[in-house]
């Protein structure tokens, strides 16, 4: 009996000394065969004055969980946990174990793995069923590590970046990373500006005083909240949302002129076939081997599709090329030359135009967005984890769901934290 208790111990890595089994067996359980150990949790001591003067009266039988390899063979311990009574002290008690906690029939080590399998991108449904223990059960898993992720007010990065996401209910929530380590900051259930200054407003002015650059797309609030909890803060617009602004302006005025031309002319075809052409770069353009394209019967290259399509228009024009000399004074960080671009007064598309005025009304913000090395480049690429998440769990309706499987996701998860998060679950 001996030599079995320690090989099922140590087939089923269990430590515990005071638990002993005594034999296992297979049993069909709702046409699920299952596999049984036997097993007894005996109390050696009280728990309350440590007196070995124990009256044994009964056992509690507890089905337990307990992970397996493999999942079409569940593994149940059948555990007889011993009561007892103090002679000493007089008082009851039931024998407990780390290997599960009291009240609860699901193992700590499924629990573990449970919550490893929560780090990767996987729905609830299928965690469950590799486990043979109900979606439930996975969403308490979840829950009970809700409180691991809590707030400092202590201290703030020296670089943050500010972005939205769609999540619960289509809702846009507020997500800040670290520019650094692009770490999550903090992730709110709204972006409205007075939740954002409350927010911010709970950290210390040290904290606050050390953020010097924020970046962001061109959220007219996001600047008023940067310029009221941050004093030693530069506001950085982000280079993408600068350069996708303009080639959408000139997407439009292309458009425009387009639809000035007849639909069977030359310049139509030119300037609609090949429009994926206008918006790369003039250096990265073909300019050597033509192609024969069926749309306008001609064999050009792409630079001269590129040329001729935009000679149909003085002010498409202006427009290309204003467009071309912002991408590259963007990529190459000449603040000179952008600021003089956007002072330009050559005639433009009235979109552009528009586009223009917003970057001249946020100069010095343009300008940092080109000096300095930050972007939100980090953030997109999170966000774009995010709708993965979103899409694997089929939405989620809960947004402390979904802020506990980002974190966990986030890989902040610790395997040297898992056994006090779930002693208290």
């Amino acid at each position: 009996m001996s030599s079995l208790n320690h090989c099922i111990k140590f087939e089923l890595d269990v430590k515990d000394e005071n638990i002993v089994f005594k034999d296992y067996f297979y049993k069909s359980i709702k046409l699920q065969k299952h596999k049984i150990y036997e097993a007894e949790l005996i109390q050696p001591a009280c728990p309350f004055c440590g007196s070995l003067d124990l009256l044994h009266n009964g056992h509690l039988i507890t089905n337990i969980h307990y992970p397996t390899a493999n999942a079409s063979l569940p593994v149940i311990i059948r555990l007889a946990k011993q009561r007892v009574k103090c002679r000493a002290c007089e008082r009851w008690s039931m024998a407990q174990s780390e290997l599960v906690n009291k009240y609860c029939s699901i193992s700590n080590a499924s629990k573990l793995k449970v919550l490893s399998a929560l780090t990767e991108d996987r729905s609830m449904t299928s965690i469950a069923r590799e486990n043979n223990i109900s979606i439930n059960t996975v969403q308490r898993v979840l829950g009970n590590c809700s409180h691991r992720f809590i707030d400092s007010y202590e201290y703030l990065p020296a670089h943050l970046a500010f972005d939205e996401f769609k999540g619960v209910d289509r809702q846009l929530h507020f997500i800040c990373l670290d520019g650094d380590n692009h770490q999550v900051v903090q992730i709110l259930r709204t972006r409205y500006k007075k939740t954002l200054l409350k927010y911010f407003g709970r950290f210390s002015p040290q904290a606050r005083a050390n953020v010097k650059t924020v970046t962001m797309d061109l959220n007219f609030y996001y600047q008023d909240i940067v310029r009221a909890c941050f004093p030693n803060a530069q506001i950085v617009i982000d280079r993408f949302h600068m350069i996708q602004m303009l080639t959408r302006s000139f997407n439009s005025l292309r458009v425009q002129v387009m639809k000035t031309f007849d639909k069977r002319s030359r310049q139509y075809q030119l300037l609609k076939s090949p429009w994926k052409l206008y918006l790369k770069k003039f250096d990265e353009l073909e300019k050597v081997h033509p192609h024969y394209n069926w749309h306008y019967k001609d064999c050009l290259t792409q630079a001269q599709v590129v040329t001729e399509g935009i000679n149909t228009s003085t002010t498409l024009e202006n427009s290309y090329n204003l467009m071309q000399s912002f991408i590259q004074a963007v990529e190459t960080g000449n603040t000179h030359e952008l600021k003089s671009l956007i002072n330009c007064q050559d005639q433009i598309g009235t979109l552009m135009h528009k586009t223009i005025l917003t970057f001249k009304h946020n100069l010095k913000a343009v300008l940092n967005g080109a000096k300095l090395p930050y972007s939100n480049g980090c953030l997109e690429g999170f966000n774009r984890k995010i709708k993965q998440i979103e899409r694997t769990a089929f939405g989620y309706s809960n947004f402390t769901n979904l802020l506990t499987r980002i974190r966990l996701e986030e890989n902040l998860y610790k395997e040297k934290e898992s056994s006090s998060l779930l002693m208290v679950a």
